[in-house]
């Protein structure tokens, strides 16, 4: 009978809880504040670049790059950015 109750509550606590995480990642995605967000704890947008061989959209910070004409251009891979060369 001991056994029984405490599978119970022991299932009913996931199940809370459960609940409370989704509820925080709903408020969270809807804008609300939370860990991390708002105008002190929130990331700074990054401006993404396009990758001008494939269309793939990289961050410039970690992407492959390469100059041609005074422009800095950005590359998902190897492949991108060498292919772009041997067009030139």
């Amino acid at each position: 009978m001991y056994l029984r109750f405490f599978l119970i509550a022991l299932m009913v606590l996931f199940a809370l809880r459960a609940l409370a995480r989704f509820m925080g990642g709903l408020a969270q995605g809807a804008g609300a504040q939370g860990p991390g967000r708002g105008p002190q704890g929130g990331a700074a947008p990054v401006k993404m670049a396009k990758d001008p061989v494939c269309g793939t959209f990289v961050v410039p910070g970690k992407a492959l790059s390469t100059t041609a004409g005074g422009e800095t251009m950005w590359f998902c891979s190897e492949h991108c950015r060498t292919e772009f060369s041997r067009r030139r």
